[in-house]
């Protein structure tokens, strides 16, 4: 029989193979007629009078633009992509042509962006890119391609502002541990393209934005931080996060300039009717698979959400109870009184999470009712965040997987979940992206037994934690064996999470 971990690995690539980007946009485009032509996007109509003009930013963004640009042949005018350094040799390394133009392609690409933070290079696309969309008329349309990591490869401060202060001001946040949603709301109101920007600068251009969502619940005005969407934020709501964290008396002088003439109350909002934002793929779509493939498998799946975030410990503690759940269940104590005191603890711990749109009732429910012996597949998704303490190397899903794995130790070793031994347990993180943090892995595996086995190895799991090295740990542990490692995947709809529970 196969192992859990080439399970969980098949669960993966399925999740990841369903939002990659030529399958997904030959799914959603289609271009019809010659006399005056159409394009056609999940259905909706949209007439090309004129020209056909393409711009596109963020990670997956290449394999967008190659199979769009297949879909619209010689209808498509001219193009301007920006998306990250390096990706093109690295798809080419990696042997996908299909995620690369062809020769003589009419899109033009810009890489920049180096580690995921804005600089000269992605600032000079963005100036292309707007530059594109200030000369567009009526008659023309603009496809938008959008991808997480868009953000970063779309600056365009707002005069005064230089780039290097928005990104310190950036950095300073996010070290203070700012969530990216908060980062976006800052990054939008000091800049010109974001949160409705773009958009605004082609009007009256047809605007067509197909978007891939790396943010939980999809908001287009986080996405990327929404350039083709009207921003739902004002400059208020940048004035208050800075405050929160502490930042608003050590702005640099540009800043401070842009945000007191920027008007207090949020002007009429703009006209976007000549806006069209399709999202074509999203983290609950990879889920949907990863839950058709587990049950191929023969596992009883659920979707616990697509929407998990916070802080990475607390959602280790989350994820260790639900398999303490499962476990007692698999022991025939489903209902005594350690499964009641767990319950009650989800339901607490979910709470404080404020996991969006989270039915633990209804899923606990469900749990119960799965009959003994069932294998279970347990699915989620979203993104956590780390506080850094440390000065190690990792990022959030190893750190998470590590935290998961001292949480099943820490329960075995008090004997409060004695019948984990009744079952076979894997838990796994990977970023969709297949990279997590400043790694080349995507995430990492656990089982109840890595620590004590790190322990005999020498090596001891709370001192890589505290230091924030997850990655370090997972090298030098049985060889690397537990990192999760697929190279990059050419798609980003944040993460996922699976745990893989069967009877022994």
């Amino acid at each position: 029989t196969m192992s859990l971990r080439e399970h969980a690995l098949s669960l993966f690539r399925g999740a990841v193979g369903t939002v990659r980007p030529a399958p997904m946009l030959k799914r959603a485009l289609k271009l019809q007629g010659d006399g005056c032509p159409q394009l056609l996007v999940k259905g909706q109509a949209f007439p090309v009078k004129r020209d056909l003009y393409l711009v596109g930013f963020g990670k997956a963004v290449l394999g967008m633009a190659a199979a769009a640009e297949e879909i619209l042949g010689d209808h498509l005018t001219r193009g301007i992509i920006n998306v990250p350094l390096g990706i093109q040799e690295s798809l080419q390394r990696a042997g996908m042509q299909e995620m690369l133009l062809k020769p003589h392609s009419k899109i033009q690409v810009i890489e920049g962006a180096k580690n995921n933070l804005p600089d000269a290079e992605a600032q000079k696309g963005a100036a292309a890119i707007q530059e594109l969309a200030e000369g567009l008329t009526a008659d023309d349309l603009l496809l938008v391609l959008i991808s997480g990591g868009g953000s970063a490869l779309l600056p365009a401060p707002i005069p005064p502002i230089l780039l290097e202060e928005k990104e310190k001001l950036t950095k300073l946040l996010a070290s203070r541990g700012a969530a990216i949603q908060e980062l976006n709301v800052v990054r939008k109101t000091l800049s010109v393209l974001k949160g409705g920007g773009l958009a605004q600068l082609a009007h009256p251009a047809q605007v067509v934005s197909l978007i891939l969502s790396d943010v939980i619940g999809d908001p287009l005005d986080i996405i990327a931080s929404g350039p083709t969407a009207a921003s739902s934020h004002s400059v208020q709501d940048c004035l208050q996060i800075l405050t929160k964290y502490n930042l608003l008396h050590n702005l640099p002088q540009s800043v401070e300039t842009v945000l007191s003439s920027s008007p207090t109350k949020p002007s009429a909002p703009e006209n976007f009717s000549h806006v069209s934002n399709i999202i074509l793929g999203s983290n609950t779509l990879a889920l949907e698979e990863a839950k058709r493939q587990a049950e191929g498998l023969g596992y009883a799946a659920l979707v616990l959400s697509a929407a998990v975030g916070g802080e990475v410990g607390r959602v280790a503690t989350l994820y260790c109870q639900l398999i303490q759940l499962v476990c007692l269940g698999f022991a025939g104590l489903g209902d005594g009184p350690l499964s009641d005191e767990l319950r009650g603890n989800l339901l607490q711990l979910a709470a404080e999470l404020q996991i969006p749109r989270l039915e633990l009732d209804g899923f606990l429910q469900a749990l119960r009712g799965l009959g003994p012996n069932r294998a279970v597949c347990i699915l989620a998704g979203g993104e956590t965040t780390v506080q850094l303490q440390g000065t190690g190397k990792g990022g959030r899903n190893q750190e998470l997987a590590l935290r998961v794995g001292l949480g099943l130790h820490r329960a075995q070793a008090t004997g409060a979940s004695s019948p984990q031994g009744t079952c076979e347990i894997l838990f796994f993180s990977g970023g969709t992206d297949g990279q997590d943090g400043p790694t080349e892995a995507a995430g990492a595996f656990c089982s109840p037994g890595l620590v004590a086995e790190a322990l005999q190895e020498g090596l001891d799991v709370e001192a890589f934690l505290r230091n924030n090295d997850s990655y370090t740990f997972f090298s030098q542990f049985q060889g690397g064996h537990h990192l999760l490692v697929t190279g990059l995947t050419g798609t980003n709809v944040m993460d996922i999470q699976a745990i893989l529970i069967r009877a022994i």
